[in-house]
């Protein structure tokens, strides 16, 4: 894989992860009960959940690429269509915000019992085989060995998760005001939709 997919891989992997969904909540939940080591196990058990999640998405490719690459790049059509359909997601709601109102905080826990939970959340959300469907094929080439390509973009994956997960860990920590207002969440929704957008389209062309 060259350097330059690899970094626009990071780049919209990275914007996925940084949206803030159920594992930031979770996380956010933990933190204020438990503190940053909440969240720091809450995060380890998010990220094992993605590599069993990545995992399947990645056997269910590799099948695919080895019997069929009409059906490969039609996989890529579809995942460059998702891209988009996120990023319209993005730009029409905003960026979700965890409400303290909503935030109970409870006794402090054992590690397990928040590794657990982080798992769960991973493993109950089909956003990870689903992403993981849609964008890892945009990088892979086909001519070189799979393994080797798959198993960077999982762990970069799962990287930049844990990377996102303990900043939000930090942020709700260390916060001493809400969390952003809704004039904020909605501008960064259209940032980020329109670089998913973007990608999307960008991908579409490329599979032409």
């Amino acid at each position: 894989m060259a350097f330059e997919s690899w970094l626009v891989f990071c780049v919209i992997a990275l914007l996925a992860t940084a949206t803030p969904g159920p594992a930031a909540l979770l996380v956010s939940i933990n933190t204020l009960s438990d503190g940053v080591r909440g969240g720091v196990f809450t995060a380890l058990g998010n990220i094992s959940g993605l590599f069993v999640m990545s995992g399947l998405s990645v056997i269910g490719l590799s099948v695919l690429v080895l019997n069929s690459s009409v059906a490969f790049t039609m996989v890529k059509m579809i995942g460059a269509g998702y891209l988009i359909y996120m990023g319209v997601k993005l730009w029409k709601n905003g960026i979700g915000r965890v409400d303290s109102a909503d935030v109970t905080c409870n006794v402090r826990r054992g590690a397990l019992s928040l590794y657990i939970q982080g798992g769960l959340i991973a493993l109950t959300n089909p956003k990870a085989i689903i992403f993981t469907t849609a964008l890892f094929p945009q990088f892979i080439s086909l001519s070189d060995p799979l393994l080797p390509q798959f198993s960077l973009l999982v762990f970069t994956f799962m990287a930049l998760s844990f990377s996102c997960l303990f900043c939000y860990s930090l942020l709700v920590f260390g916060a001493k005001e809400k969390s952003r207002n809704m004039a904020s969440s909605r501008l960064l929704g259209r940032i980020f939709g329109s670089t998913f957008v973007g990608a999307g389209c960008v991908l579409v062309g490329a599979s032409k």
